[in-house]
């Protein structure tokens, strides 16, 4: 399987951001698995809807749930590119993810001086770091990838009281010390109160390689020395793209795809846990690849939601950008399947169709790469938001909310 562009080849330079691909997938839409049918204000809907007209990549979202009176409203992010540069586009929906309208902006290439916007993430506190109260919106991004020859990425971090309207720079959580790439910045809260970034760091190890990194700060502004999460090996090994969420239990999940590996798991999807968010055992153990009960598995990009269920184990919902067979095949309902642990990410997942259906995903920074989930309140239905090539030839945001099935 071709490796899909790096990140340095999609950041700052809009006209590519905006080409088409040339070649698609052969997965048809007709291969929807039927266990999650998609709906919207209790009916019927058999379309996604487009989240924004321009360029969208990284699209991210979140439920706040620490913000007083507008708690329940959804917020959302995408990395788009305008006169000035990489920004992050902030949108918001107040009618629970059947529309969305944007409400701030984020001009992350021109306030860092540097050109290149990749792989951005945000979070909402959910209890007060330093200075920053609960409810304020973090929003991070790898800034700098377009910066000439003798380039230092940057990890920034971007703060917001007002609900994602304006938005002022924190801090940098991570930066590289040489021309090499850093990466798909993930910030999380762990259980000693202290915010912690995630990184995929090129920085060091052999040429070619890459790692998951992380640095700890008590207030936001200073940040801890980087420390190894998941270990680089000899030659292209590249664990990266790391998402992190915390478990009803208290504990963390990590997911992440690892690349540059021979053979049909090149940038499968693997997973790991921590007691505190921050402990993530033996940085060289490369963690436990995830499958389904068919012996499917996901490559590339994947994100994941928690759905908790009191009294019981948490529902786990999986998005990567390729679906495949046992043997490697892409396998039918590739790019609009999901799938879902009920056992806290113990054993073997089980599949079910995507709200949104990008059945030609292929490897490449758009179709399908890096998409969003957000559960409902009861955990009966998901929100994604999925990237996907339009008929202009644009890479674009498209949402839709589909019914999770299944014992709960």
């Amino acid at each position: 399987m071709r490796r899909r562009l790096l990140p340095a080849g999609l950041i700052g330079v809009l006209a590519l951001a905006i080409t088409g691909p040339s070649t698609m997938g052969s997965a048809a839409a007709s291969d929807r698995p039927a266990a999650i049918s998609p709906v919207a204000a209790g009916e019927s809907q058999t379309t996604r809807t487009l989240l924004t007209g321009t360029v969208s990549l990284y699209p991210r979202v979140l439920r706040l749930q620490h913000s007083g009176p507008a708690n329940g409203r959804i917020i959302a992010s995408v990395v788009t590119f305008t006169a000035r540069g990489g920004e992050g586009a902030i949108l918001e929906s107040v009618d629970d993810g059947r529309s969305f309208h944007q409400v701030g902006a984020i001009p992350a290439s021109e306030q860092a001086g540097t050109n290149g916007l990749c792989c951005a993430s945000i979070i909402e506190l959910p209890r007060q770091v330093g200075n920053l109260a609960a409810g304020t919106l973090l929003w991070a991004g790898s800034v700098g990838a377009d910066a000439g020859p003798d380039r230092r990425m940057t990890q920034r971090v971007w703060r917001s009281s007002d609900l994602g309207r304006t938005w002022t720079y924190l801090s940098t959580c991570a930066e590289s010390p040489n021309a090499r790439g850093m990466w798909e910045p993930e910030l999380s809260v762990d259980a000693y109160g202290r915010l912690v970034c995630h990184v995929a760091d090129e920085s060091e190890g052999p040429a070619g390689s890459q790692q998951l990194v992380r640095t700890v700060s008590t207030d936001g502004v200073t940040w801890s020395a980087k420390q190894v999460s998941v270990l680089s090996r000899a030659g292209a090994f590249r664990p990266g793209m790391p998402i992190v969420r915390r478990l009803p239990s208290g504990r963390y999940v990590m997911i992440y795809e690892i690349c540059g590996v021979p053979g049909q798991y090149d940038c499968a999807v693997y997973s790991r846990t921590s007691p505190d968010g921050t402990d993530w055992g033996d940085p060289a153990d490369a963690g436990k690849r995830i499958v389904s009960a068919t012996g499917r598995y996901f490559s590339h990009t994947p994100t994941i939601a928690v759905v908790p269920r009191p009294g019981r184990e948490p529902r786990l919902v999986l998005v990567g950008q390729l679906l495949q067979e046992a043997d490697g095949r892409l396998a039918a309902g590739n790019g609009a399947t999901l799938m879902i642990n009920e056992r806290g990410g113990q054993g073997p997942w089980r599949e079910v169709a995507a709200p949104v259906a990008v059945p030609g995903a292929y490897n490449n920074y758009c179709p399908n790469y890096s998409s969003a989930l957000l559960p409902s309140p009861d955990g009966r239905s998901i929100l994604e938001i999925a990237t996907d090539y339009a008929e202009d030839g644009v890479c674009k945001a498209y949402f839709a909310t589909g019914r999770l099935t299944g014992d709960r």
